[in-house]
Order: C-alpha cells, then sequence, then structure tokens
C-alpha cells in the first residue's frame, strides 16, 4: 500500500452480497493494487445488522483503508449506525464518511453524504423507512471543508451530483458542493458505470456490485475505467 491513496477500486449497491465484496476486494489487492476501496450503498439487501456486520467485518479483514455512505435503501439508519460503530471499533482500515470526513494515506480527504439528496426548501427528511436528506443539511454537515483546504478532496454521494450526463434525478445543491469544493473525483450511487466531468472534478458511478460491476479510478489523474467481477 502506497504512503498516499492514488488507485481506488469502488463499486454502489452492494445489497448485502457478502461473496461479490469478497471478490472485490481480492481484485483491488492483487489485479489492481489499490490503495483505497470505496462503496455507496446500498450496503444491505432488507437492512438487517447481521448483513450490515458481515460486510463490514469482511472489509475490515482485507486491511485495505474502505470508505463508505450508505444508500436509500440502508434505513432504519439507527441500525445502520450501530453495525458501522461497533465495526469501526474493531476495524482500524473502516471510514463511514456519511455527514462527515476521514482521511486516508497522505493528504487526501475522504467525505460524503449517502442516502437520497432532495432539493428544495423543505422536503420531508426519513432515515426510518429509507434514508431521504435535504440538499441543506448536506451543506451544513460538510461545512467543515471550508476550514481543510490543504487536503486533496475524494467526495462520496449516494445521490448524483445534477449533471446532464447522468440523466434526471441529481442534487443541484450537491452539484453546487463539488463546484465551491473541486474534490478530484465524485464517487456517486448508481447502478451503471458513468464517468463525467463537473467543472475541475470527475464525477464517477462506478456500477452496481450486486450485478458484477465495478470501477478502478486513478485519484491524481482523475482516470476512471470499468471493470466486472
Amino acid at each position: 500500500m502506497r504512503e498516499r491513496v492514488e488507485e481506488v477500486v469502488a463499486a454502489s449497491g452492494t445489497r448485502g452480497d457478502i461473496e461479490r465484496v469478497r471478490r472485490l476486494l481480492g481484485a483491488a489487492r492483487e489485479r489492481h493494487e489499490a490503495d483505497a476501496v470505496v462503496l455507496i450503498g446500498d450496503l444491505s439487501l432488507r437492512g438487517e445488522a447481521e448483513e450490515y456486520a458481515g460486510i463490514l467485518r469482511v472489509l475490515g479483514e482485507a486491511n485495505i483503508p474502505a470508505f463508505y455512505v450508505p444508500g436509500p435503501g440502508d434505513a432504519p439508519f439507527g441500525r445502520y449506525l450501530r453495525e458501522v460503530y461497533n465495526a469501526e471499533v474493531v476495524f482500524p482500515f473502516l471510514h463511514g464518511v456519511h455527514g462527515s470526513f476521514a482521511f486516508g494515506p497522505g493528504y487526501v480527504l475522504f467525505a460524503g453524504m449517502g442516502g437520497e439528496v432532495v432539493d428544495g426548501a423543505r422536503p420531508e427528511r426519513e432515515e426510518e423507512s429509507g434514508l431521504r436528506y435535504p440538499g441543506w443539511e448536506v451543506e451544513y454537515r460538510l461545512k467543515v471543508l471550508h476550514e481543510l483546504r490543504d487536503y486533496q478532496r475524494v467526495f462520496l454521494f449516494g445521490t448524483p451530483p445534477a449533471h446532464k450526463g447522468f440523466g434526471e434525478g441529481g442534487s443541484q445543491t450537491l452539484a453546487e458542493l463539488v463546484k465551491t469544493h473541486s474534490p478530484r473525483v465524485v464517487f456517486a450511487g448508481g447502478e451503471d458505470f458513468a464517468c463525467e466531468e463537473l467543472g475541475s472534478s470527475l464525477v464517477v458511478s462506478p456500477g452496481a456490485l450486486s450485478e458484477g460491476r465495478y470501477a478502478v479510478v486513478r485519484i491524481t489523474g482523475r482516470e476512471a475505467r470499468a471493470h466486472e467481477l
């Protein structure tokens, strides 16, 4: 593992498929010599504690820095959060960055927000039947990034930022955050591989791991390649 994060293996929508997570980690180590792994929820299929615990244990035992956010289906949120907390106490390489941030090797900062992000003045917030957050909450949770300007940034979003290349459903709030903070790479949820530039940032939807899809992204060079297990 390098002293700085360069090569990242990323996937979305694991949906409780522990075997595919094992295969992804094997590819990350042996095929790609990756420096980090990124997962964009949904981590579970049914929101059960055993699914979260299994996925996180496999991630932790791999001893590769791993960064992740929940998806809209990772609810109720309290169950997800409890299992993430338990796993991160045991495995130091695990980093949940839902509404938060964590540091990777070197001056690389990972930050993000999972679930569905909805724009508008008064969108409904939900954490029981699904994860749904107003755009202003993401802005508030990540305002600390203004104090961390010296770090190269990588964002993880369950919802893609608004961009014509990702079709309808993207968040304008997230697009503005990307333009404000200029991360090198933005990882976003989605079933299929997509890669578009937004300002000076590369936005990548790595594809659903539950369908055997993932991506390899070079942070410094802002390059992304689609792969299948």
